[in-house]
């Protein structure tokens, strides 16, 4: 679903990313770890088209995209859980779903059944106001906008990051079963090693701007992933 390959990145003379390369497969969850400042976030913005890649490739179902505005790749299937979630405080929980109807077709402007199935805390709170939710309750508000955009590839930005214990559990808990449904790849960006450990099918680790491990469940060293996690 998503190859991105030697993509090197620059905030004026910096370099964030240098030559990074990462994969997410349909029915699998790939995730992406690091220490804060190390270009995890650089590389989803390059992703969802938010920050301009100075080399390498990015490609969706083997169609390059890395020219593409985050509209255009929206509407290829590209939906993004930003970090800090970044709802809209004063629209309603039934808006800010509704927010994700924009690059669908009309025959998908209706917010999916499952997005109440895996967060039954959205249905009996429509109409109230993003901004008067918990931490916890907008993180699943942002998950369920992307979920109305039907995508092929989701991405996560520590989706955990200040959620109380219980609901961490039901985002992990969505994730497995968006990954068992099979019809889209997802790629999570995380801190919580456990969390990740849990979840993931394949991984990678980044340290100053560069992949410095990579490999799936079965070869995962938590150790050495943990010791590049340290500050």
């Amino acid at each position: 679903m998503l190859a991105v390959q030697n993509v090197d990145l620059f905030y004026g003379a910096a370099q964030a990313l240098r030559s990074v390369s990462v994969s997410a497969t349909i029915g699998r969850v790939t995730c992406l770890l690091g220490r804060n400042g190390v270009g995890k976030t650089s590389l989803l913005r390059a992703i969802v088209g938010l920050q301009p890649i100075a080399s390498g490739s990015i490609a969706l179902e083997d169609q390059e995209i890395s020219k593409l505005p985050p509209y255009e790749r929206a509407r290829r299937g590209v939906a993004l859980v930003p970090q800090g979630r970044e709802i809209f405080p004063l629209l309603t929980v039934k808006e800010n779903l509704e927010t994700g109807f924009a690059p669908v077709g009309r025959e998908h402007k209706k917010i999916p059944d499952e997005v109440f199935e895996l967060f039954p805390v959205l249905d009996s709170m429509l109409k109230r106001r993003g901004g008067d939710l918990s931490g916890g309750q907008q993180q699943q508000l942002a998950i369920g906008r992307a979920l109305t955009m039907r995508p092929k590839l989701l991405v996560l930005d520590e989706p955990t990051e200040g959620i109380q214990p219980s609901v961490i559990k039901d985002i992990g808990r969505a994730i497995t079963f968006l990954r068992q449904r099979g019809d889209m790849a997802i790629l999570l960006v995380e801190q919580y090693l456990e969390f990740a450990h849990e979840l993931a099918d394949d991984f990678a680790v980044m340290d100053r701007g560069e992949v410095v491990m990579s490999g799936t469940r079965e070869t995962f060293d938590a150790d050495a992933v943990r010791r590049h996690m340290t500050v």
